[in-house]
Parts: C-alpha cells; sequence; structure tokens
C-alpha cells in the first residue's frame, strides 16, 4: 500500500511548475489533498479542496494546516536575473514571510511531516554544490536576497528540531527546475521558458546574454516532484540536493532547443551582458545513496516534453504544435 494512501496533505504553490507533478503523483497514490494557490485558472482534479489564501496572514496558515498529515511546501518567488536585480524585496520579503507563517502553524497543529522547499541560490560559488557545505559560506552575491530567506527557512526547521524535538522536516535544494506549467514571460522567466518561447515567437537572430560558457545543472519538474515523495516518505531530515549531477553550458542548452525547435535559428551571443555565477553543479551522492533517488528525465526528453506542453496550452501557437508532433 502506498504510504500516501488515506492521508490528508497539503500543497502550498500546488498549481505551479513542481506543484502539478507533485499533486497528480500524489492523486496516483490516493492521497487526501488541498492544494492552496494564488492561481484559480488550473484545472486540478474535483477531489481536491482548492483554496486560494493570502498566506501573509498567519490566521490562514493556522486553518489550512490544521488536521493535516503531511504539508508540502513550495511556496516562493521565481524570476529572471533581472527581476532578481532590480526587484530583491519581492524576493526576500515573501519568502520570509511565507516560510515562517507555514512552519509555525504546522507546529502548532502538529503536523506530522513538513517538507521545506529551499533552493540552488542557498549555495556560495564552488565547483560542486555539497549539502553540508551552506552554513561554512555565504549565498552568491547573484542570489544574496533570496539565497538568505531560503536559508532562514532552513534555519528554522533546525530551530524547531532543537526546541520541539520535531525531527520530520525534510529540506530539498532543487538545482535548476524547468517543465510544464512554468512562467514562459520572457521579462521575468528564467533561462528555459525564456528561451522556448522566444524561439517559438520567431526572434531572429535569437539574442542570448553571455558567452554561452555559464554551466548549470537542470533538472526536470516531475523528476524533482519524485524526490520530493521519497524525501517525506523517510522522513529524511537532512537537506538533500534533487538535480542530475551533470554540467550543461548554455550553449549546449541553446543548441539542443534549437535541434528541437527550429534547426535553422540563428544565435547572437551578446558578451557584454551578465550571466551569473559561471558554474553549479549539484553533488547527487546523498539523494542516490540514501534516498536512491535518480532522475529518470534526460535533458533533451525534458526539453521536449516541455516545448510539447507548452505548444498545447497556450493560445495562438497550433500551426507551430502540428509542425512539432511531426518532428517527434
Amino acid at each position: 500500500m502506498s504510504y500516501y494512501k488515506g492521508k490528508k496533505i497539503l500543497v502550498i504553490g500546488g498549481t505551479g511548475l513542481i506543484g502539478m507533478p507533485l499533486v497528480n503523483k500524489l492523486l496516483e497514490r490516493e492521497a487526501k489533498l488541498t492544494v492552496v494557490s494564488l492561481d484559480e485558472n488550473i484545472d486540478l482534479d474535483k477531489s481536491i479542496e482548492f483554496k486560494k489564501l493570502d498566506l501573509r496572514d498567519f490566521n490562514n496558515c493556522l486553518k489550512v494546516t490544521k488536521n493535516k498529515d503531511i504539508v508540502f511546501n513550495l511556496a516562493g518567488i521565481k524570476g529572471s536575473p533581472k527581476m532578481t536585480k532590480e526587484k530583491p524585496a519581492s524576493f526576500f520579503v515573501p519568502t520570509l514571510t511565507f516560510s515562517v507563517n507555514i512552519m509555525e502553524a504546522a507546529r502548532r497543529n502538529d503536523v506530522k511531516n513538513f517538507l521545506f522547499t529551499s533552493s540552488v541560490g542557498v549555495y556560495q560559488p564552488a565547483e560542486i554544490f555539497h549539502e553540508e557545505s551552506v552554513w561554512k559560506t555565504f549565498p552568491s552575491e547573484n542570489d544574496k536576497f533570496a539565497g538568505w530567506a531560503k536559508r532562514m527557512g532552513e534555519l528554522q526547521a533546525e530551530a524547531y528540531r532543537i526546541q520541539y524535538g520535531w525531527n520530520t522536516i525534510s529540506i530539498v535544494r532543487p538545482a535548476n527546475v524547468y517543465g510544464p506549467y512554468d512562467n514562459f514571460d520572457p521579462e521575468n522567466a528564467m533561462v528555459i521558458p525564456s528561451l522556448i518561447k522566444r524561439i517559438l515567437d520567431g526572434e531572429r537572430p535569437l539574442t542570448v546574454w553571455g558567452d554561452g560558457e555559464a554551466i548549470r545543472d537542470f533538472i526536470f519538474s516531475e523528476d524533482v516532484a519524485e524526490g520530493m515523495l521519497k524525501v517525506v516518505e523517510k522522513s529524511f531530515n537532512l537537506p538533500v540536493n534533487l538535480g542530475s549531477g551533470k554540467g550543461f553550458t548554455i550553449k549546449e542548452l541553446v543548441d539542443t532547443l534549437i535541434q528541437i525547435i527550429d534547426k535553422s535559428c540563428e544565435v547572437i551571443w551578446d558578451k557584454s551582458k551578465p550571466t551569473g555565477d559561471r558554474k553549479r553543479i549539484m553533488d547527487t551522492q546523498r539523494a542516490r545513496n540514501e534516498l536512491n533517488f535518480i532522475p529518470a528525465t534526460s535533458l533533451t526528453e525534458g526539453l521536449e516534453k516541455t516545448v510539447n506542453w507548452f505548444l498545447k496550452n497556450h493560445k495562438n501557437y497550433s500551426d507551430k504544435y502540428n509542425s512539432f508532433l511531426e518532428k517527434i
């Protein structure tokens, strides 16, 4: 029998990039689900209780966590490097507020298992990101505000373990996550959804910031959701990286997307623009050895699925969707 069968589970941020595949996987495992999100335009299974709540209000957090067995906190603010630089308070303040309110409310309501979604942004630039290195360093200047906000959520979990003996709080640090249900607005989107939309919209030549040599660890959203389920099922309470453990240059990423969408697309690299840290790769030994977690989706397969979903679910792309289907 599934560990999750019949359990009353709250997924905060359950209509987003990671939230949707997590919710679908929990439905398959016959959990009793409540989803909190600000997005009302997502079609959810009728068995799911949906709530649109402002979680900056602590009373809302108390109400929604009452009588829950498990809480998955996926709440967060995502945005491009440009948005992060120009609007840091928009990352820092909500992330702190959500984290503190939700975890404290869950504690008061005696929730058994709690998952806090941290970030790759907690790490200082390094060749490889090891879980135990975080508190010996400072976050990258490129992720200072979001990184510190997520670190505070991790510290809150540690404080609760010490003071209250709550030893079933899990912390996951996903790498660069991509997939369906992402934000595809080029102004605020992360690198993969932004590139997908710009290529599909016919931006020619395609201008990409930097020299293409920055290296990132990409992981498909469904794989992250699977990792989260494994972490909570085992009540694993050490921080764990969820990534591929492999590095891909931005140039390799762009080349792969061009092969998938339009092989004739010309690219111009704007080396005058910033590209963030040069290298971000997760050490994934803890996930592999202690949780038996290995991502199942290759970068090419994941990008194809993401492009397919975007074309199918966004208006004005029907012709391109049919052309895409013919190619795959």
